[in-house]
């Protein structure tokens, strides 16, 4: 559910950041792995794994304020006077991040949006946000509404923020790893062999380790969507322990019939959302099982 937000913001700022540092670092020619004898590997791995995880914890860093930025989220003061809506979501979801054990509680806020959504998001569990769409509330009865919250719950409970955030600076590290290494050997391969002795030109190399990073970004998205997909499992599971089993399947029930419904003469669109059963590429960047499966996993789990 709100991983599909979550991750795509997240994935959004980190290519951003990692494609930034690489632009800086290479117009004021930082390359203390890169000389004419070639390249230092052992060097070029600590350059890369710094500036990678770097690049992954300023987008961790930022989450909360991005998402509250690009989504125009309204955050609900719990001390202040508000509508028996805003108090009761509020309520909820302080009483489910009792349950999972939070000690702080996240922060809670409502985007003006028709689409069926929730998302979780923050750079640690004590500054967490849960944040749900105005669709879902007018869409969702309130036992469903419950499932969907106890899964968001669960992603901070579990810390999936941080998890991801781990696996991306992997991700990141051996993208800038192997482009720089890629464009050192294509942009020697151009030059040819009169200029073997010399540096290959700046901008030749520049301009092919940008292609390889955005192609390496793409092959490190597919393993980061694998692992967000099993993450899901676990916030569906953790769900269920917090609002509910029968709650938590409810609220998947309710998701898919609302996006079917929504998909309902649009068959073009209906591959991209999180109830259908994507093939092929779309399958393996999809940040979400879809829905009949992950209800058959919940109902069969003991």
């Amino acid at each position: 559910m709100g991983m599909l937000k979550r991750m795509f913001l997240f994935l959004t700022v980190n290519f951003l950041v990692v494609i930034t540092i690489s632009t800086v670092l290479n117009l004021l020619g930082i390359r203390p792995y890169l000389d004419a004898r070639g390249i230092d590997y052992k060097s070029l791995f600590i350059f890369c794994a710094a500036w990678g995880f770097l690049g992954s914890f300023i987008s961790l860093a930022l989450s909360r304020v991005m998402a509250k930025f690009a989504m125009r989220v309204t955050v609900i003061d719990p001390s202040a006077p508000g509508s028996s809506q805003e108090k009761e979501l509020v309520f909820l979801v302080h009483r489910l991040a009792q349950k999972a054990g939070l000690s702080v509680m996240p922060e809670v806020g409502i985007y003006s949006s028709p689409e069926v959504n929730a998302f979780a998001t923050g750079p640690s569990k004590s500054r967490s946000l849960v944040a749900v769409s105005t669709g879902l509330l007018d869409r969702m009865d309130p036992g469903a509404v419950e499932g969907v919250l106890g899964h968001e719950i669960a992603h901070i409970a579990n810390g999936d923020m941080v998890t991801m955030t781990l696996l991306q600076g992997v991700i990141n590290t051996f993208v800038m790893f192997l482009s720089r290494i890629a464009a050192w050997a294509l942009s020697n391969a151009i030059a040819g062999d009169r200029d073997r002795d010399r540096t290959p030109s700046p901008w030749i190399y520049y301009g092919t380790q940008m292609l390889f990073e955005i192609v390496f970004s793409l092959l490190g998205a597919i393993v980061v969507c694998a692992f967000s997909r099993r993450r899901e499992f676990r916030a569906d599971k953790g769900g269920a322990q917090f609002a509910g089993r029968e709650k938590m399947v409810h609220a998947l029930q309710s998701l898919k019939g609302t996006l079917e419904q929504v998909d309902q003469g649009h068959p073009a669109l209906a591959s991209f959302k999180i109830s259908g059963r994507p093939k092929g590429l779309l399958a393996l960047l999809s940040t979400h099982p879809d829905l009949d499966t992950r209800i058959e996993r919940l109902r069969s789990s003991v």
